[in-house]
Parts: C-alpha cells; structure tokens; sequence
C-alpha cells in the first residue's frame, strides 16, 4: 500500500485524486509554511517524500532531504504540475500506471 509525503504548495487541488487513481493509498501533505514543520519527523511508513520545488523555500528543502537520507526513504524534486509530478513518480515505479495498462490493451487488440 503506497503511502507518499508531498512538501511544498498550500492546496494540492485536484492531484491528490489523481494520485489517488494511480495507486497511492495515503497521501501526507506539509505545506512548509510553518518554520516549525521542518522539526517534525517523516512518518516510519511513507515510501517516498515528493518536494515540490515552486513552493518550498531552500532551508525547508534541504532540511525534509536531510530528515529522508537519515531515514533511507526516497525523496524526488518536481514543480507543482501534474504533468511533472507523473513524470518523476513514474520513475520510481510507485504507480499503477493504469494509462499505459489502456495503451497495451488497445495495441494487443
């Protein structure tokens, strides 16, 4: 069951439905607004923190990747963009992909 942190941006809109399509159980958000959400730790169980890079300043980004490393989950960067989050996310093999499941029915047909 994929759990996933996303820092950065102050409503995540319609992509915590869209990620929610593509497989991700729990999604955790932290706006990083607040200087004293960088003392908070990660979650034991989130498989993957996603710093969204347009919304974060650069002592709240260095400081999650730090709190990542020391706990060896992944941490990926992207912008706020649903096109670059699925770019990145795709990568890591944390999706269903149900999009690609529909192109290889429709060739094999």
């Amino acid at each position: 069951m994929p759990s996933l942190m996303i820092v950065g941006g102050d409503h995540l809109g319609k992509i915590t439905k869209k990620l929610q399509y593509e497989g991700i159980k729990e999604i955790i958000h932290v706006s990083g607004r607040k200087a004293r959400m960088s003392q908070k730790e990660i979650p034991s169980h989130v498989n993957l923190v996603l710093v969204l890079t347009d919304f974060i300043n650069h002592e709240f980004s260095a400081a999650i990747k730090k709190k990542a490393n020391k706990q060896n989950i992944p941490i990926y960067f992207s912008k706020r963009s649903w096109c670059s989050i699925y770019a990145v996310l795709e990568k890591t093999k944390i999706l269903n992909n149900h999009t690609k499941h529909k192109k290889e029915a429709f060739i094999l047909t």
